[in-house]
């Protein structure tokens, strides 16, 4: 038996009408979407539309136009910052940043092209609010400052950010306010209106149930990007230049229709068993788990305080990729390491070598945790 606790990285499994509405468009309906009049063709354009729409209306988008379709997160993100800051631009981003934003960001400044800041979470500090973290982010403002970046949580602790107030914080200075909703997207709720989001980013394959292939990026009212890739999207073939309206702008080449398929049947999942019944769940086996591995000898675990679907931690005795390795020679899926995130390793004090994650999802019980603790005390002995 497998119990799979690495859901931060992808979930597995995916609601059984996922694999079902992936077969079903590469079998039935997967043309080409936009590039010709045909049943095949404009049944995978309204697949897409489905999709979009649920889209906009899980994270509080007011127009699907602006639902654009990427690759992936990362790309999504490429796709916003370097579609949005131009030379000499100041950025502040937090201290738990994915390397999927903290790299694009190093490279701009390492080129001379902008300069950064980073503003500190308050991880641990006894005293952490939402008005705190502002205050933190209004010390590094400058002249030049025009772009806030965050992760909305942590892909290696439970830590959340207040979107909703660094949200209000940037349009009261009129900054733009960049989210990566990799690891919240579908644990905990987003409205990219209301909480002045300028551009959210997130995957398809991970708290969305869907694909992997697909991102997301729902941008803020009026907010337009420079495109990081042109080529063709079926619309003004005869112009050299890309759209100016959007999704089109965004969307050069073919579109990942299966994963997009799919995608649109894990957010119908979502909206029937509700975000908040997910993160209960979630929730409820992190105060297990962290319990269990309390009454473990040997074990250390990191931002404990953080209650949510992920969960640190370090065995005496083992690298954390060497535990890894043990867990999974007992079926136990974690992952080991820096978690692509130094950044936030830093942050929460992780020694060399990182530290070990399980992450939880909707499809997880309380027999995963028992499983878990069962290896680690084989392990342990």
């Amino acid at each position: 038996m497998i119990s799979y606790l690495d859901n931060a990285a992808t979930t597995f499994p995916k609601p059984r009408a996922v694999y079902s509405e992936v077969y079903r468009c590469m079998t039935k309906y997967c043309g080409n979407a936009g590039r010709g009049s045909h049943s095949l063709s404009l049944g995978a354009a309204r697949k897409i539309f489905e999709c979009r729409s649920a889209i906009a209306d899980l994270f509080g988008v007011g127009e699907l136009e602006r639902i654009s379709f990427t690759l992936n997160t990362t790309y999504a993100l490429n796709t916003v910052i370097k579609g949005l800051l131009r030379r000499g631009d100041h950025v502040i981003i937090s201290d738990i940043e994915h390397n999927a934003v903290f790299r694009p960001i190093y490279k701009a400044a390492s080129t001379g092209e902008i300069e950064y800041d980073i503003f500190p979470s308050m991880a641990s500090a006894p005293r952490r609010s939402p008005t705190l973290i502002c205050a933190k982010i209004a010390s590094l403002l400058r002249p030049n400052t025009r772009m806030v970046i965050c992760s909305h949580a942590s892909n290696i602790c439970s830590m959340t950010l207040p979107i909703k107030e660094i949200g209000e914080f940037c349009h009261r200075h009129g900054l733009l306010f960049v989210v990566d909703a990799a690891q919240s997207a579908g644990h905990y709720p987003i409205d990219v209106d209301s909480m002045h989001i300028s551009a959210l980013c997130a995957p398809s394959h991970k708290g969305l149930y869907g694909p992997q292939g697909a991102g997301i990026i729902a941008l803020g009212k009026g907010v337009i990007l420079d495109t990081l890739v042109e080529g063709g999207n079926g619309v003004n073939s005869l112009d050299g230049m890309m759209p100016d309206f959007s999704p089109e702008r965004y969307e050069s080449g073919t579109l990942p229709t299966p994963a997009i398929a799919g995608l649109c049947e894990g957010l119908k999942y979502i909206k029937s068993r509700g975000l908040d019944d997910i993160s209960a769940h979630e929730e409820a086996l992190f105060l297990m788990a962290r319990e269990k591995l309390c009454n473990l000898s040997g074990i250390s675990m990191y931002a404990t305080k953080y209650v949510g679907p992920t969960l640190l931690f370090n065995m005496r005795g083992f690298s954390s990729e060497e535990l890894a390795r043990e867990l999974d020679s007992f079926g136990i899926c974690a992952r080991g390491g820096f978690h692509c995130s130094a950044l936030a390793h830093k942050t929460l004090g992780t020694p060399e070598g990182g530290a070990l994650r399980i992450s939880l999802g909707a499809f997880n019980g309380e027999a995963d945790i028992e499983n878990l603790c069962r290896a680690l005390n084989s392990i342990e002995k």
